[in-house]
């Protein structure tokens, strides 16, 4: 099979993991591993070049404005930044079927509630400045891919220029110092990608009953160190080329705390989530992830 590196997608960056992860689910045919010498992500495909599938299968406006998501979307009511339950449940019942309808339960549950009946929401759907929701931020970063078959290219090659654009509101990299002002700048193409990944991270209600506000989504892991327990998303680099069904089923499969099982199942690397620490209450919701290796 044709294969691309791609050293604007390495492993070590979560923006990176989940962009080549969102990359085969828009595209069946497009298979994915590591380089194991500098965890960059090489894409495959049968009888394709990778980069064209890509294109192929970049999603267009009309798609997304068809993402269950939206803040509205087929008169099934209307769905905010918080959402309540029975927002939710009637937007589940319209979105049962449709083909991305993992949009709506890889970003929020009602399996478990805040203390104002509201579904409590991912990790990956944090908030943002200004109360945008996810939905929009993808819109914003959708727009700014001017030249699918120019950016894409780009940005699997590390060659991109970031736009002045908050994004999807996980990459760390996009913040400038925290002693100025300076405006988040993000690559449109790797955000997209990003978004199109929490396919295989859905979200659940913790076990038992009447606990409240502690969703969990797969991936996200508690550890305890020092009598402290947070709560990390962790991933994995891999050897073999894998397409969408093979990574949800070794995301499974892989056990992160286990290390000496890892190569049974051709993980070679590893990596968790470091969440960035606010400086204030005026900075509160400008959410960000870095990356430690395990």
């Amino acid at each position: 099979m044709p294969e691309m590196h791609c050293p604007g997608l390495p492993a070590d960056w979560l923006n990176g993991w989940l962009a080549a992860v969102g990359a085969t689910v828009l595209d069946s045919r497009i298979r994915l591993h590591w380089t194991e010498d500098t965890h960059r992500a090489v894409l495959s495909a049968e009888n394709v070049e990778p980069i064209e599938a890509v294109v192929e299968s970049w999603p267009d406006a009309k798609l997304l404005k068809d993402l269950p998501i939206a803040e509205n979307w087929n008169g099934a009511g209307r769905l905010q930044r918080k959402v309540s339950v029975g927002a939710f449940a009637e937007r589940a019942r319209s979105a049962r079927g449709h083909r991305h309808s993992w949009a709506l339960s890889s970003t929020m549950t009602d399996l478990c509630v805040d203390e104002h009946d509201r579904v409590v929401d991912g990790k990956f759907n944090s908030p943002a400045p200004g109360g945008r929701t996810l939905h929009r931020r993808l819109e914003d970063v959708h727009a700014e891919v001017k030249q699918p078959s120019r950016n894409v290219r780009d940005s699997l090659k590390g060659q991109a220029v970031r736009v002045q654009v908050n994004g999807l509101g996980f990459d760390q990299t996009r913040l400038g110092s925290q002693s100025d002002k300076t405006k988040p700048h993000v690559d449109p193409v790797v955000e997209v990608l990003a978004f199109f990944a929490l396919a295989i991270l859905p979200m659940r209600g913790t076990e038992g009953k009447g606990t409240q506000g502690k969703g969990r989504q797969r991936g996200w892991l508690a550890t305890t160190s020092k009598g402290r327990t947070r709560t990390n998303f962790m991933w994995p680099a891999w050897s073999q080329p894998l397409d969408c069904a093979g990574i949800d089923s070794l995301m499974d499969a892989w056990k992160p705390e286990k290390r000496p099982s890892w190569a049974r199942i051709g993980v070679h690397a590893g990596w968790g989530s470091v969440e960035r620490i606010s400086r204030g209450s005026e900075d509160a919701a400008t959410r960000a992830f870095g990356a430690e290796p395990l």
